[in-house]
């Protein structure tokens, strides 16, 4: 007996163990990695600066951008998994900032956006974006600072049970991937109800939790039923018409 509680505890050290190594020694940040999807995106002007906590910086490649997208990563997910989304947003004059967090964790900063949206955000429309804890985060910076923001999209998330957005004044995009096993589809139609009115929830057909960003598998996810491609176009089809339709009313 004791021989085999001296083997389970060793394995649970061990799992522990591991779980702190992946959260303390994050991968490589590496611009341009499977980030370039078309032409247009691959012209995107992309940097990696200090502010003084580093973020990717994602601008068109000519002229001035019309709107700032600050976007917050998923959990443990590393900032350029979300490279390619932002790539895709600058030819619709689309100007994405993400954040890089201690630990890849947005817990660790919810309010990184005031600096990024005081450097970029003046004569923009800001909108404020976020992946699964990302996108809960972005949520509670919403709540505090709802006079920074003209948008904001939840991208499989919803606010903490805490956070009350439904008076906010700004319009709301959800999106829930159908298959999605780790953010549960009636965590976020709840989550719906506190959020403003008008917000709407958009299903993709077939996606899945990781599709949101190119970081791979994610252990507990469901399985797909569409290419990563063809929810990848769907998702910034959906990103690019809510922005264009933010400031409209």
């Amino acid at each position: 007996m004791k021989l085999w509680l001296t083997a389970l505890l060793s394995l649970a050290s061990g799992y522990l163990i591991s779980l702190a190594q992946d959260a303390a020694v994050r991968p490589p940040l590496v611009l341009g990695q499977d980030a370039i999807s078309t032409p247009q995106s691959r012209g995107a002007r992309v940097t990696l600066e200090r502010d003084p906590q580093s973020f990717i910086n994602i601008q068109p490649a000519q002229g001035e951008a019309s709107t700032l997208l600050v976007l917050y990563p998923g959990g443990l997910v590393r900032p350029q998994a979300y490279e390619w989304l932002g790539r895709a947003l600058a030819a619709q004059g689309v100007q994405t900032v993400i954040p890089v967090f201690p630990f890849d964790l947005a817990v660790t900063g919810a309010e990184r956006a005031e600096g990024l949206i005081a450097r970029f955000g003046e004569g923009k429309r800001v909108i404020l974006a976020g992946h699964s804890l990302g996108g809960a985060m972005a949520a509670q910076y919403s709540a505090l600072r709802p006079e920074r923001i003209d948008g904001l999209i939840l991208m499989a998330a919803y606010p903490a049970p805490n956070v009350d957005l439904r008076e906010a004044s700004f319009p709301v995009l959800s999106l829930l991937a159908e298959h999605d096993g780790v953010a549960q589809a009636a965590a976020v139609r709840g989550g719906l109800d506190r959020l403003p009115p008008g917000t709407r929830l958009s299903v993709l057909p077939g996606a899945v939790h990781s599709f949101f960003g190119r970081y791979g598998p994610q252990r507990g996810d469901g399985v797909p039923t569409v290419s990563r491609a063809d929810a990848e176009a769907q998702i910034v089809r959906e990103v690019e018409r809510f922005v264009a339709g933010v400031g409209q009313d």
